[in-house]
């Protein structure tokens, strides 16, 4: 009698695990491909991930060279993710993070059809097929969602979203551009070649829509704001202070100024150059009061014009300092030895109560 009974439970065992793999693994439907890259497009776009992503993304486009960038090549994501998925962060950025924009409306350094052409450009390189991916919501508990989502998730994407050791799952644009399915999937497949797992085998489909769900409540109520471009800098600009004294660093690792520091001299009116090596489109959302904005990307023969060598410079990044510390190296290669990083970045900067000052938002300060 156990036996009859033990092998039937182990055959509902079996059947029910069989039923939960085939509803992971049912075929989607295979989109059309996008359109083709001509052969100078493609070269355009190459060059462009290299000078604007690589820094972040990886030269192979891996991931998780710096600040935690992911991988712009995973199956997951190249699968569910062309175009939109890719493209609005590209142009517009993640707020909140290190991610800027890069469309030139923005105050970024590429035109739309630039935009367009890396998204597609990126789609080529990985080689996969996209698939049709519905636009209805995804229904959850959302408080079981919470609860699994800290459990299994904000050891590396934070307790509220924001990121730690992996992307930010609660920022509010990235929200309002990824559809409930496109979150769902990268829960169940995971981020082939990165410490994103895949969770099909581990959670049950109610739990992976229950995670789905509490991400998707905290979307509510976001409002899309548009800067308002300010006029760059001039070179008679760069130097604040211009007739105060010299700041003296206690420099750590004779590279990094402190926020404390940086504060303090900034008070006393000391003379120097501050340098934002984001992309000038979150130099025009919020910096610190003076710095002018010197792209890790561009040309270097340009942007110092109006630089002497004389002058304490300090630059800083939001990666906290992979920016900052490539443009420093390429300074001290040319000579600029008066250099130094931010330690803490602007967002530890921020963070530790130090003002920066904002860009305007259309229709709010005008």
């Amino acid at each position: 009698m156990f036996k009859i009974s033990f092998g039937l439970i182990a055959s509902s065992l079996i059947a029910l695990l069989i039923t939960a793999s085939f509803a992971y693994s049912q075929e989607r439907e295979r989109r059309s491909p996008p359109r083709k890259l001509t052969t100078e497009q493609a070269r355009v776009a190459a060059n462009n991930y290299q000078k604007y992503c690589a820094l972040c993304h990886g030269e192979n486009r891996e991931g998780h060279k710096n600040d935690h960038a992911p991988s712009l090549r995973s199956k997951s994501l190249m699968e569910s993710g062309i175009a939109h998925q890719v493209l609005r962060p590209m142009q517009y950025g993640r707020e909140g993070t290190a991610m800027g924009g890069y469309l030139d409306e923005v105050g970024g350094p590429m035109t739309l059809d630039e935009t367009w052409d890396l998204t597609y450009w990126l789609f080529e390189q990985a080689g996969y097929d996209r698939l049709k991916f519905s636009t209805n919501p995804v229904h959850g508990d959302i408080k079981r969602g919470e609860v699994v989502y800290q459990k299994q998730c904000s050891s590396c994407h934070g307790s509220k979203g924001e990121g730690i050791t992996a992307p930010a799952l609660m920022n509010q644009s990235a929200l309002a551009h990824n559809t409930d399915e496109f979150i769902r999937y990268a829960i169940q497949e995971g981020r082939q070649g990165t410490p994103m797992q895949a969770f099909k085998n581990k959670l049950s489909k109610a739990d992976i829509d229950n995670i789905t769900a509490f991400l998707r409540s905290k979307s509510l109520g976001w409002t899309d704001e548009t800067p308002v471009l300010k006029a760059l800098p001039e070179p008679k600009d760069y130097i604040i202070n211009k007739n105060g004294e010299d700041p003296n660093f206690a420099l750590k690792d004779g590279m990094y100024v402190m926020s404390k520091d940086l504060n303090e001299a900034l008070s006393a009116k000391k003379r120097m150059v501050l340098l934002d090596t984001r992309v000038t489109s979150v130099w025009q959302t919020a910096h610190i009061e003076g710095a002018i904005p010197f792209p890790y990307y561009a040309d270097l023969d340009e942007t110092v014009a109006g630089i002497p060598k004389d002058v304490q410079i300090v630059a800083y990044c939001s990666c906290p300092r992979a920016a900052a510390d490539h443009t420093i190296n390429k300074l001290r290669a040319r000579g600029y030895t008066r250099t130094a990083v931010l330690w803490e970045g602007i967002f530890g900067w921020m963070h530790l109560g130090y003002p920066v000052r904002r860009g305007d938002i259309a229709g709010v300060n005008d």
